[in-house]
């Protein structure tokens, strides 16, 4: 079937790690996917035992029984069921038996009704065991061969998808295009399958067309995107209800498809949904780009998207619907009125009766921006932690005492939203969606509850006793337990928070190397020899011990209170370093200078480690080089990752290297 007469997938998988969804949520999943013109669901349930851990275990009558309804709830409303299994944990690829039972297990399957498979080998460890060591001659080589065996044993299926272990950007070594796992997985893979892709990363910040034009001439195929953006399994304090964002419309025409992974409680997952459909409808035909970014040069615009779907979710809120005990949902269609306040008037000194607040697109609206996206707060969270910032960093004198009241206020009502945006939903018809979402909004509730509480103890008020801050508070008055005492021991705790305050960071000093500081220099090359266990012989490690001297103001140090924590050697001429010759004359040419550098794995600061890579830059620029390499041995993958996120250097393509080198440079 040629890639011209396939339907672009649209869609769901349900691959993420904790409970699964319920049989009725998946058929309510399928009727949502039919409405809003989304096509395919993919079943891939992390913890569902005979999905992955136990692959080979064959259902059982009533299992079978439910996947048959499933299949078939699926058909109904012109939806794909794509029924996936990850053997990876333990399979012998090159036992026939174990070959012969993924077969068993997909042909039972089959016989439900399913046309549809995917094979998944994500998320395991990329070593073979030694009988499949000597039948291939690589990981990609053993997992391309049995899938392409039981593609056609199922007789060319109506589709098949094959989910890499390099699955995205940062998993390929050393790159993309130079990935021998990729190539070689581009080079066998039967042409009727298609292949899963997250993008840069696991969860994906942004796709952009060129990276989806890069992984596609290395797949020779357009990838179906295995969208995390949605995804909280690794965060349970995290949910998401941001639109479907950062994904240019411009992608479509060179996908195969796209399928969302996202929250793993079933009902918040309408907003992700929703905006996805939106975006796979979009075109992608040029206009005018919005000084705000939200239009993002197509007719799909994000901050529009989510008002629609939000618009929608709240008729969802209206609909009185309980859960029956048993996973499944009982609609209560009543007009009476609740039991407690039948025949009850108040009198005149009584309390009046309890009246629920409707909710309202405006409360969503909050909802969504407090829970928004993995990489981005929405607009009211952003700015209340922008407000708690300047409130606790300016003081109530004279000069400021006034403007700090008017923003304190500002800070409260902003709070008090929040709290009746919490009362609303807790009102809500639709007790399903509720609980899904109860455990977050009394987190979000009680966070802001406490802020506000802080900042009224800055302006001289004294709050309620229970949320005052004490030395011993009450255990709602911190967060995180076990996990985030230990989070908070880490020299990495905070990188990812999305509001950053001015830190208190230590203070890094580059200077030029002294004798002084070999010993130190020393320590850091040995550690990094011990954590890579390669023996490749680089240009510059003579540097580093000293066999060679580095040219004139291109030794350098990078240093804190505790000592030593980098270093950066470079010499302009690398030839005169060179034993023998190691490298091609045309890559000396355009790189002619090399640099020896190492950072210690204690230093988080990437713009220390790149303030001192620029100043050696500029050092040889200034020599009149014209461009440098640096060499890394290919399990370095701490410095590799580390110098991606710097964009500094670019992998170099170089004829005839070992497979444990890689040599990244820079042109000056």
């Amino acid at each position: 079937m040629s890639n011209k007469s396939k339907v672009f997938l649209s869609g769901v998988v349900e691959g993420f790690y904790g409970r699964p969804w319920t049989m009725s949520q998946r058929k309510e999943l399928f009727r949502r996917e039919l409405k809003l013109g989304l096509n395919t669901y993919l079943y891939a349930p992390k913890d569902d035992y005979k999905h992955r851990m136990y692959w080979r275990d064959l259902y059982s009558l009533e299992e079978a029984d439910q996947l048959m309804t499933l299949i078939s709830a699926a058909k109904e409303n012109n939806v794909e069921f794509i029924y996936a299994i990850s053997p990876g944990l333990d399979i012998t690829f090159s036992n026939p038996k174990e070959v012969a039972a993924l077969k068993r297990k997909l042909t039972q399957v089959c016989g439900f009704g399913c046309r549809s498979f995917a094979l998944l080998f994500d998320d395991i460890e990329p070593e073979m065991c030694p009988a499949d060591k000597e039948r291939f001659s690589s990981f990609a080589e053993a997992q391309v061969s049995v899938t392409n065996e039981v593609f056609l044993h199922l007789e060319e299926p109506h589709t098949f998808l094959f989910c890499p272990t390099d699955y995205c950007a940062a998993f390929c070594t050393p790159s993309v295009p130079l990935s021998a796992y990729l190539n070689t997985v581009g080079e066998k893979l039967n042409p009727g399958i298609d292949i899963l892709w997250t993008g840069p990363k696991v969860v994906s910040q942004d796709i952009s067309v060129a990276s989806i034009e890069e992984v596609s001439a290395v797949l020779r195929r357009p990838p179906v995107i295995w969208d995390n953006i949605h995804a909280n399994d690794y965060d349970p304090q995290r949910l998401f209800l941001g639109p479907y964002k950062n994904r240019p419309t411009e992608l479509i025409p060179k996908l195969r498809g796209v399928l969302t992974n996202p929250n793993c409680e079933f009902e918040p997952n309408f907003v992700a949904l929703h905006t996805l459909a939106t975006w796979c409808k979009s075109s992608s035909a040029p206009k005018d780009v919005s000084m705000d970014g939200d239009d993002q040069g197509s007719d799909y615009n994000p901050h529009e998207a989510l008002q629609l779907a939000l618009t929608d979710w709240l008729v969802e809120f209206g609909r009185a619907e309980q859960p029956d005990g048993s996973g499944r949902c009982r609609r209560e269609v009543s007009e009476e009125e609740p039991m407690q306040t039948e025949g009850h008037t108040p009198g005149p000194r009584d309390n009046p009766l309890y009246t629920a607040e409707p909710l309202t697109l405006a409360d969503l609206t909050l909802l969504a921006e407090l829970f928004y996206l993995p990489y981005e707060h929405g607009h009211t969270a952003t700015h209340m932690l922008e407000e708690l910032h300047w409130l606790r960093t300016h003081t109530l004198d004279e000069e400021e005492g006034c403007a700090w009241r008017v923003r304190a206020q500002q800070f409260d009502d902003r709070c008090a939203a929040v709290v009746q945006m919490f009362n609303r939903l807790s009102n809500a018809p639709n007790r399903l969606i509720l609980y899904d979402l109860y455990n977050y909004i009394c987190d979000i509730k009680s966070g802001v509850t406490m802020a506000k509480a802080y900042v009224k103890t800055l302006g001289g008020q004294t709050p309620h006793p229970a949320l005052a801050l004490t030395d011993d508070p009450e255990p709602w008055g911190f967060r995180g337990g076990l996990s985030g005492e230990f989070q908070r021991m880490l020299p990495s705790h905070g990188n990812r928070d999305l509001f950053r305050s001015p830190p208190a960071t230590r203070v890094y000093t580059i200077r030029p190397c002294t004798p002084k500081d070999q010993p130190e220099v020393m320590k850091i090359f040995k550690q990094m020899q011990t954590e890579t266990q390669q023996k490749v012989e680089l240009v510059g490690d003579r540097l580093v011990e000293g066999q060679m001297m580095p040219s004139q103001n291109c030794s350098l140090i990078l240093d804190d209170a505790s000592g030593v924590c980098g270093y950066a050697f470079a010499l302009s001429d690398a030839k005169t370093a060179m034993n023998k010759s190691q490298y091609p004359e045309t890559m000396l040419q355009d790189y002619p200078s090399v640099i020896a550098l190492q950072i210690h794995s204690k230093v988080p600061d990437h713009s220390a480690a790149k303030r001192l890579i620029l100043q050696l830059l500029s050092a040889l620029r200034d020599s009149g080089s014209k461009g440098v390499f640096s060499e890394f041995r290919s399990n370095d993958r701490r410095m590799l990752d580390f110098l991606k996120t710097l964009n500094v250097f670019q992998v170099l393509k170089v004829d005839g290297l070992p497979a444990n080198l890689v040599i990244m440079g820079t042109k000056l």
